[in-house]
C-alpha cells in the first residue's frame, strides 16, 4: 500500500535524506539544482509502467570544459509518487531519497555504478 505525504513533508524527507550524504559526495559539487516532481510521465518510446525515482540531467564534472561556464545548472529531478508507491513508510521514503541522490550527484561527479560501490555508497 502507498504511504502518501504532502509535497513539503516530501521536501522534509528529502532534506533529511541529504543530511545523511557523505561529505566526500558533497564537496565537488557544482551548478546543481535538486527538483521534486509530483509523478513521472514515462516517455512515448518507454513502458507506460516505467517507475522512475529521479535523474541527473548535465554534464558531469568530468566532461566539462571551458564551453560550461556560465551555463545553467545541472538538475537533480527527483519524482515524488514513486517513492511513495515502493515505500512503505517515512522511513523507506528516507532511505531510498538517500540511495538516488547518492547515485544522481554520482553521476554529477561522472563516478560509474561500480565506482559507486567500491566506496561503499551504492
Amino acid at each position: 500500500m502507498p504511504f502518501r505525504v504532502s509535497a513539503d513533508a516530501f521536501h522534509l524527507a528529502a532534506t533529511e535524506a541529504f543530511k545523511l550524504l557523505p561529505r566526500e559526495l558533497l564537496e565537488p559539487l557544482d551548478n546543481v539544482q535538486i527538483f521534486v516532481e509530483p509523478f513521472y510521465e514515462p516517455l512515448p518510446h518507454e513502458h507506460p509502467d516505467t517507475q522512475l525515482f529521479g535523474y541527473y540531467d548535465g554534464v558531469a564534472l568530468t566532461e566539462r570544459g571551458i564551453d560550461e561556464i556560465g551555463r545553467l545548472p545541472d538538475r537533480i529531478v527527483l519524482f515524488q509518487e514513486t517513492f511513495e508507491e515502493e515505500c512503505e513508510d517515512w522511513a523507506g521514503i528516507v532511505r531510498e531519497l538517500r540511495i538516488t541522490l547518492v547515485h544522481e550527484i554520482a553521476h554529477h561527479l561522472g563516478l560509474s555504478e561500480e565506482r559507486i560501490h567500491e566506496l561503499g555508497w551504492g
